[in-house]
């Protein structure tokens, strides 16, 4: 695959990186959950060949601006939608998976004429506790940075599907191995994404496919309520999955996406 990494910018400042795998329209364009990058998604747009795919790191996560001022939803909305402008002529199939997610069900509803087609992997509508997210800003602020190498990371963070992306993804600087984004910010955003959507899930008339992994972290009564309530959705399930299945069931997750999207 040929790889290409661009940026736009935001009405704010804010710089958005993404990177570009040449192929055909229409552009899939994939958005990571919180902590994470556009990385993560590399296996799973070598599995979209020969679609075109556009990874795009969010604000405050990988190759864009760290720390933001504006963390709110509408912002994320926003620097999506900027992406799809700059790099695609007509709509767009938009895949979001956790955090992620919940951008893409928001673009899709603020921007109903860019999507062609929504794909949300472990996602709903918002929520969250304020103490769920503060026990996630200390775990990130107890990580003791830099880490000297990427086995000494790997011995702190341990060896799961999730962690050995975090690993892959730490920043290289003069005095070691830093994460690609910052604890307060995190909490921030995910603060935002608590709020609850329903509106706008409801208003979405797109075809969306809606994937749970049966070891993610939502319930049985969650996962129906959000599909039923959805205006024009399908629901896949992978067995044997966490909410990254797209890192620990790829066969899975590609499978689903692949037929989902190619089925036109």
């Amino acid at each position: 695959m040929s790889e290409a990494r661009r940026a736009v910018m935001a009405a704010d400042g804010v710089t958005i990186s993404y990177s570009i795998f040449d192929g055909e329209d229409p552009a899939v364009v994939i958005l990571h959950g919180l902590a994470g990058s556009g990385r993560e998604f590399v296996p799973t747009a070598g599995a979209l060949a020969p679609r075109k795919v556009i990874l795009v790191d969010q604000r405050g996560h990988g190759f864009s601006t760290r720390a933001p001022a504006d963390t709110t939803r509408a912002a994320f909305v926003e620097d999506v939608a900027s992406v799809i402008r700059t790099e695609s002529a007509g709509p767009v199939d938009l895949v979001g998976q956790s955090m992620g997610a919940h951008t893409a069900m928001l673009v899709a509803a603020a921007h109903p004429e860019m999507v062609g087609r929504l794909v949300l992997l472990e996602g709903n509508e918002g929520g969250g506790s304020s103490e769920d997210h503060a026990a996630l800003g200390d775990y990130f602020r107890s990580w003791e940075v830099p880490f000297a190498n990427r086995e000494d990371a790997r011995a702190a963070l341990g060896d799961g599907p999730l962690a050995r992306a975090w690993v892959a993804d730490l920043e290289q600087r003069e005095d070691g191995l830093y994460p690609r984004f910052d604890a307060d910010v995190m909490v921030r955003t995910i603060t935002e994404v608590a709020v609850p959507r329903w509106p706008e899930w409801e208003s979405i008339v797109a075809p969306t496919l809606v994937v749970y992994a049966d070891g993610g972290m939502f319930t049985d009564e969650q996962k129906s309520e959000f599909v039923r309530r959805g205006t024009n959705v399908s629901r896949a399930d992978l067995a044997g999955a966490s909410h990254d299945a797209h890192l620990d069931a790829l066969e899975q997750w590609t499978a689903v996406l692949c037929d989902f999207l190619m089925s036109r």
